[in-house]
């Protein structure tokens, strides 16, 4: 039997979205990113037909920022291949090389810092993040001192490695660090790790599965220092790098550094715009709408990739932000359909995070949110044969898990995460330990800044010269 009813809801509905679609005629993206590409993509293939401008402050076409620490800084990919795809005739308005500098909401206009001011019936923020500074300014000026974030960071630091330099220190052992690191060890150069926290990837995976990261850096010849900080960088006479002093009092003999300290989002033009938004990113509900200054979501603003902070169901309403490739297409594809839907058609983004990280040999895949949880426990596999799955959990519930070379497991556990299963989890899986163990998933503070200008040193290092 036919609801009849219920298809001419159906069909209302549908007329109201495009009713919807047709009264925008401008829509502005900022962000020439792999959000703003997918945002844009989704936006014609959702049937909007007005107008569509993009802009962003670098000067290339959106590209994927993945391969430029793994494949671009071996050689084997060169930077101009990492130019994204557009799958669809966006017939888009680029304004590349350009930043936005101002927010006007009364006027609805983005202003770029040539003066040109863009008007918009709906505005996407894409913005995501930059690579944090090292943050002496002369210091980071020295010839050797890199950031490793934008296709132009990724050309330069490529060079400079294959040049062959005699040791690299690496700034952080957040992900970034550790796959800089891999890429040194495989192309034969000598490279120092510093980490100020106990282990790393620590903020990522906690210490627990960070330990087993830092067994890896050893076994492949780096030189990790943990709980280490680095006091300062010094070049000679002509201004290139030659040395590190760190907090245990170590110098290092260096000729480049990579400063792997975590990213800064793009928020600061921003400033006076009416929007709530903070170090942590633009603040938005689950329809990726932002919110203002009083508490109020926007129906005009929307927000999509690593500048946004959102409420997941999952996580007793935390605001979530995630600088994750998949995060970024699937944000910006249903911030893409609520823009041009009518209210009931919206969808709320609920998509579980996921990553996955490439080094010293090994996969490393996550699914969930690893920082969540307080418990983690080894479900499957081994640490001696680097092939496992860890999961996380937080108050008897499953949060997160990791798989080390078994990324097949990962949609199961996905399930579990997503059905609230308990933890530690029932799985009796022939590859699993005989009895579930599970320990503190050992998370640093939150908000510990990476590099600490109150570091003291505590004593002559195993390098330090005996004068």
């Amino acid at each position: 039997m036919i609801n009849w009813s219920s298809r001419e809801e159906i069909t209302v509905s549908r007329n109201d979205s495009r009713k919807a679609a047709s009264s925008i005629q401008r829509i502005v993206i900022v962000g020439a990113s792999l959000a703003g590409l997918s945002a844009a993509e989704a936006l014609r293939s959702e049937g909007f037909a007005g107008a569509l401008t993009v802009i962003g402050d670098e000067p290339h076409a959106p590209y994927d920022r993945p391969p430029l620490s793994k494949t671009v800084l071996t050689g084997r990919l060169p930077t101009e291949h990492t130019t994204l795809p557009q799958r669809v005739d966006l017939r888009a308005e680029w304004l590349l090389g350009v930043p936005a500098i101002r927010l006007d909401l009364s006027n609805r206009e983005v202003e770029l810092a040539d003066g040109r001011r863009f008007g918009f019936d709906r505005l996407l923020i894409a913005t995501g993040t930059r690579a944090r500074p090292w943050p002496d300014p002369a210091q980071a000026a020295l010839d050797g001192v890199y950031l490793l974030r934008t296709r132009d960071d990724a050309a330069r630091l490529r060079a400079r490695l294959a040049a062959g330099p005699k040791r690299v220190l690496v700034i952080g052992g957040g992900f970034v660090g550790s796959e800089v690191a891999s890429v040194c060890r495989e192309i034969g150069l000598a490279v120092t790790v510093t980490e100020r926290s106990a282990t790393p990837l620590i903020g990522a995976l906690g210490e627990a599965a960070g330990t087993l990261a830092g067994q890896l850096q050893r076994a492949h010849g780096v030189d990790l220092r943990c709980n280490v900080t680095v006091m300062a960088l010094e070049g000679d006479e002509k201004g290139r790098l030659r040395r590190a002093y760190l907090s245990d009092g170590d110098v290092l003999d260096i000729d480049v550094a990579v400063v792997a300290l975590g990213a800064v989002r793009n928020v600061e033009w921003l400033r006076d715009s009416g929007l709530a938004f903070d170090s942590h990113g633009i603040v938005c509900d689950a329809a990726c709408r932002a919110f203002d200054t009083n508490g109020m979501v926007t129906d005009d603003i929307f927000v999509a990739g690593d500048v946004a902070r959102w409420p997941h169901p999952l996580y007793e309403g935390e605001l979530l932000a995630v600088e994750h490739w998949g995060n970024a297409v699937e944000q910006a594809r249903t911030a893409a359909h609520n823009m041009v839907s009518a209210p009931a058609d919206r969808r709320a983004y609920k998509t579980l995070p996921a990553f996955w990280s490439r080094q010293f040999g090994i996969n490393l895949k996550t699914v969930g949110l690893p920082s969540f949880a307080d418990e983690v426990v080894l479900t499957q596999g081994s640490i001696a044969e680097r092939r496992l799955v860890a999961v996380y959990g937080r108050k008897g519930r499953i949060v997160a898990a990791l798989t080390v070379n078994m990324a097949r497991r990962l949609p199961a556990y996905k399930e579990m995460i997503e059905a609230r299963a308990p933890f530690p989890p029932v799985l009796h899986a022939p590859d699993g330990p005989t009895e579930l163990r599970p320990v503190t998933a050992g998370f640093p503070p939150r908000g510990q800044p990476t590099h600490s200008p109150n570091a003291a040193q505590t004593g002559p290092g195993p390098s330090t010269p005996s004068a």
